[in-house]
Parts: C-alpha cells; structure tokens; sequence
C-alpha cells in the first residue's frame, strides 16, 4: 500500500467517525448527537506519514477533531451506558478558580453535590498558609435551569464554613451515617485525617481519624467504604510534599483500612508510585486503586511511571487487598479518582476526559473536555464531573453505585 493511499483511507476514516451514525462491521452503530464513535479497528495503523503523534501524555486522543464537550464511544456496549440522548453541558463555572477538584459526594435527601477545590495545583489559591474550599451546588436549580434551555447554564455554588480541623480537603464519599465522609491531606504541620461533616450549616465536623500510632499520615487523597460495613479504606501518597503544603514524607505511600467502631488501622496494600483513588465493586469482593505516578508535582512528569488502575481480590477474612494484576492504563494523564456504575463499568478522571472502561477492563468510551477531569459523581439528573474551573453534567442513564452507609 501507498503512503497517499494510506492517507486516503484515514481521511476516509475521519469523515465516517465523525457522523452520527457509523458503520461497525455489518451493522449501523447509531450514537446520540452529543457522540462520536471511533472504530479502533482504523487507528491500529497510522503509517510513517502520520503527523499528529501523542508525544505527551497531557494531549487527548481526538482523531475527528470534534470540538469539546462531547462524548468518545469506541465500543457499542457503551450505548449502553449513555442512552439515546446523551449529551454534556456545563452547569457553572469560575475561570481562573479550580473550585471544582474533587471530593464529590451525592446527597439524595438535598438533591446536591459537595466537592472541594484543587488544594495546592495550579489556579487552587491555597498552600502551605491557606485552606481549601469546599463549596456545594443544588442539583434540583441545575434541573430547573437546563429544562429551561438547550445550552450551557451557570449555577451560583454555595461556599461552605468548616471548621479549623478540615484542612485542604481532597476526597469524599457517603452520606455516611447521614454526614459527609471527607478526607483530608492537611496543611503545613496541621495533620491529614478523616472527618465527618454535617451537611447542612452548621457544618459542625468530628474528626475520626487523624495518625498511626502517633504519625501524622503524609496527606491523605481518597477514601470510600468496603458496601455492607461500616469500614474506611483510604490513600495516602505525597502530594502534599509534592505540591509544597505539607512537610517531608515519613510513612510509604500505601492504602489503610480503619475501622471506626474498634480504632484499629492497618495496611492492605502497597507498592505504589502514587496511590489515588479507590473504589470498590458492588458486592465488595473487588477493588481498584489507582496509582498516578506519572504526576510527580515539583519533580516534574514522568511518563514512564505509572497511570494505571490495579485490581485487587478483597479477602473475605482479613479484607486485605491480595492479587493485584492491571485493570487499566489511561493513555491520557492519570486516572484519578474512580466510580462504578450499576453495570460494572469503571469511570475515572483522566487528563483530557473521564474515562469508561467495562468490567473486563476495555476501554469503552470518554466523556471528552479536553482539560483534567479528576473526580465525578452520579446523581438523580446523571453524572456530574469536575472539572477544576467548571462543572459538567452528562445526562446519561447508567446509575452509580449507592454510596450511602446507614
């Protein structure tokens, strides 16, 4: 084959990918207008010819040069997962703030989702002398506002005042037993813990856990409970050295289990770069760490580190975390935080999108913003993912796991 014939077919390629209905083997793939389907049976070969090579792990994958936000389908069953109708709209926005980072949590009985700012990245305002900012926005507004439009919209987010003990929040989950379940990576000398915060004013917070035995955790990044216990697992990489608000490291960078009702702590897993977001799945007999080496903060980027999400059996006696083998490597940035809907399927927030893989570990889609997307979360109106300086919503019908512990 030619070059000139070579570049024929992709250009070929590119035209059918960008059409609202796709051929896909003997069948017409029909994706919603808000999609693009990519075969990757097209870009298994690109040729010498080809001119946009992905030197940089921070450069998307976006071969139809669609203009974002829309959605990437690169397999049929992801249909499955975002319906007939899907599309992504931005609900609010701060340019210039990365307001919206992560710590998403859903409460169903407000119909509103909490989350923090970036706490010591670009565009967070805070550090080593100033907090973190953890903010609220009421979903049944975002309802409201989007039926009265087809375009984006922008919700005025409510800021919360916590108290003193809740310092550079970085992860959430819950409601747990009716509170927010935050964790923090703590700020300058005052140490990483994990706190319960009441959702509504006066936000008062009890903090559960803050040490090892009388050592201050390096800075602890995210955290969710084993279903059908009330049992905490949560990170704890450097980036709070990394990013210069939190002194030197003195622990491993590894995964704890905390059990609130006996204040025992323990480590189930290690061996990590960075370890980042946790999930489990919906029985509990798995669970997924990622591991986001590839960030070093003032180190720099290491591409050859891990961007990866590892998968774990959850022993049934012990609960520790045994056979670890890779799930997923994200070819865009690093999987940060980490979700799982109903079906399986495994959403994490990546470098130029949020990304979907099926329970086997195919990579099945990417909601695509081309800026990072570090955490989501599913609520009543669909997904809503963070994305530092705005907010999105992807109104798909694939339903989250519930997070709730009673």
């Amino acid at each position: 084959m030619t070059a000139s014939t070579a570049g024929a077919i992709l250009t070929v390629a590119l035209v059918l990918v960008s059409c609202a209905t796709a051929s896909t083997g003997n069948s017409n793939l029909a994706v919603p207008p808000g999609a693009v389907y990519v075969d990757p049976l097209m870009y298994n070969v690109l040729g010498q010819n080809y001119t946009e090579w992905r030197n940089l792990s921070t450069v998307g994958f976006n071969p139809t040069n669609t203009t974002p936000p829309f959605i990437q389908v690169f397999d049929p069953s992801f249909l499955d997962a975002i319906g007939p109708s899907a599309t992504i709209r931005s609900i609010a926005a701060n340019p210039g703030f990365a307001f919206a980072h992560e710590a998403p949590i859903y409460v169903p009985d407000l119909n509103a989702v909490f989350f923090t700012s970036n706490d010591g990245g670009p565009l967070g305002y805070n550090g080593w002398y100033n907090n973190s900012v953890v903010s609220m926005i009421n979903m049944t507004e975002v309802d409201m506002a989007l039926a009265s439009t087809t375009g984006d919209v922008k919700i005025q987010v409510q800021t919360l005042n916590l108290p003193y003990t809740v310092q550079m929040v970085n992860g959430g989950t819950g409601p747990y037993k009716g509170d927010l379940l935050f964790i923090t990576s703590g700020r300058a000398l005052l140490p990483p813990s994990i706190v319960r915060v009441n959702p509504s004013p006066p936000h008062n917070a009890t903090v559960l856990l803050d040490n090892l035995l009388g050592r201050q955790f390096n800075s602890l990044n995210d955290l969710k409970i084993l279903p059908g216990t009330d049992i905490i697992f949560f990170t704890d990489p450097t980036y709070g050295w990394l990013n210069g608000f939190r002194p030197q490291p003195m622990l491993p960078s590894q995964v704890y289990r905390f059990d609130p009702s006996t204040g025992q702590v323990r480590v189930v897993a290690d061996q990590f770069v960075h370890p980042n977001g946790i999930a489990f799945s919906a029985d509990g007999k798995i669970a997924f760490v990622t591991d986001t080496g590839v960030s070093g903060g003032f180190l720099g980027t290491n591409q050859t580190f891990p961007a990866t999400i590892y998968q774990f059996d959850v022993d049934p006696q012990t609960q520790s975390f045994m056979n670890r083998r890779v799930f997923a490597y994200s070819d865009s940035g690093v999987p940060d935080g980490i979700q799982l809907d109903t079906m399986g399927n495994v959403y994490s927030g990546c470098g130029e999108a949020t990304h979907v893989w099926n329970a086997e570990g195919t990579l099945i889609g990417k909601f695509y913003l081309n800026s990072t997307t570090a955490q989501m979360i599913f609520t009543k109106s669909g997904l809503v993912i963070l994305d530092e300086e705005a907010v999105y919503l992807a109104n798909i019908q694939a339903q989250g796991l519930d997070l709730t512990t009673l």
